[in-house]
């Protein structure tokens, strides 16, 4: 289960009952209990599950919103402006080589920033090849033609051809609660 880490701390028999609810077939409650301040209250949870890497809590803060993908190891993170995580998802990026490109297709190391966006019918120009219409749904563009973008197949592993795959639910949630136009995107080397 991956919930926002910001300032929440979370009821444990919450947690209990929401691991009890969950199989492969389902997803968590689009709302969680948490207890901040003494106060009970009712927030929207990022998306589920959470990478087995876990981004560190906090980074030196750049007033900006920064989205980080380690092709290491196969993981995104979030951070608000103030450097606190606020949510995190597993990811995986391009691999070294591509047969139907006949060359590699690692996604390219940098900082870069989310130019376009698309909703769910966003679908690829250019894969599969010749024609293309490979859905990318929730797509955000940091690179030319390079974007962070929703996939059915997220494997622990590297396996696109350049973009960054993202569970569905991570993708939705990052466009629509996260990634804006503007939006720095960090991609680590591998």
């Amino acid at each position: 289960m991956n919930l926002p880490i910001k300032s929440a701390v979370l009821i444990s028999s919450v947690m209990l009952a929401g691991c009890s609810m969950m199989n492969k077939d389902s997803s968590f409650n689009q709302s969680v209990p948490t207890v901040n301040d003494n106060k009970a209250t009712m927030v929207e949870s990022a998306p589920p599950p959470a990478p087995p890497y876990q981004f560190p809590a906090t980074q030196t803060p750049t007033g900006n919103k920064m989205l980080i993908v380690d092709p290491n190891e196969h993981a995104w993170g979030a951070y608000g402006p103030d450097g606190v995580l606020v949510a995190q998802g597993p990811a995986s990026t391009g691999k070294g080589y591509c047969p139907d490109l006949g060359r590699a297709c690692k996604t390219p190391s940098g900082t870069f920033t989310v130019y376009r966006k698309g909703g769910s019918e966003c679908q690829s120009s250019i894969f599969p090849i010749p024609e293309g219409g490979a859905p990318m749904p929730y797509c955000m563009f940091f690179k030319g033609g390079y974007a962070l973008h929703g996939s059915d197949y997220v494997p622990n592993y590297n396996a696109s051809h350049g973009c960054v795959r993202l569970q569905p639910s991570d993708a939705q949630w990052l466009s629509h609660n996260f990634v804006t136009v503007g939006t720095k995107v960090k991609v680590l080397p591998y």
